[in-house]
């Protein structure tokens, strides 16, 4: 069973969906005894890092995310939830994030220069598709051609520390980790679930995964 964790997060219904249109048995879930039990764990996110690490934490969840990391089980995050296993997030303030990747979240300057015209600059958010170049092998790229298109919505983005630990860079502006991986922990700056062909095979990969 993969469990979607529910803590006041938007977009977890198109997560599930998407999830389900790739054969998998899913639900969405904020009971910890059914996050214990999940043989994968997808955490999602949208909107302000400290207001979703607040949630987060206030949902009691916590001990039950990490003991599925823990135990070595799959666990996906998507877009925040990505951003919110790193270090700290630098939005409205400095906030603590999971720190399961050393590093800030900062956000994209907002004087970098359109390449196709450079007269203007580039509009933040980051909204739209990107080439992802994939910097690591792994199960989860498994036949997604290097530099697929993905679907991203952000204006914040992780600097990892470790850049052993990138899977995947898009390039807004500036070169960017679009993706972060490390022993059973995967994760994503775009959404594999707004991404169509490739975004939902990197799900189906996500499901047979067994790190």
């Amino acid at each position: 069973m993969i469990i979607v964790i529910d803590y006041g997060s938007g977009n977890l219904r198109s997560v599930a969906k998407a999830l389900e249109s790739v054969g998998a048995r899913v639900r969405i879930s904020q009971q910890a005894e059914e996050i214990k039990q999940a043989s994968h764990l997808v955490l999602p996110g949208v909107g302000a890092f400290a207001d979703c690490h607040r949630n987060l934490t206030a949902s009691g969840l916590l001990p039950a995310l990490w003991q599925h990391v823990e135990a070595g089980k799959p666990f996906l995050g998507i877009c925040v939830g990505m951003q919110l296993l790193f270090s700290e997030g630098h939005e409205f303030g400095i906030h603590p994030g999971l720190n399961l990747f050393a590093g800030p979240v900062i956000r994209f300057a907002t004087d970098m220069a359109d390449p196709e015209d450079g007269t203007r600059h580039l509009k933040v958010p980051h909204m739209g598709w990107n080439q992802v170049q994939q910097t690591q092998s792994h199960p989860l790229w498994r036949d997604i051609p290097d530099g697929a298109h993905f679907y991203f919505v952000h204006s914040y983005h992780g600097c990892p520390q470790d850049p052993q630990v990138v899977a995947g860079r898009a390039d807004y502006g500036i070169p960017f980790t679009a993706a972060i991986a490390r022993d059973n922990l995967f994760a994503t700056q775009f959404h594999p679930e707004k991404s169509q062909r490739h975004g939902l095979r990197l799900l189906h990969h996500f499901t047979e995964w067994r790190p």
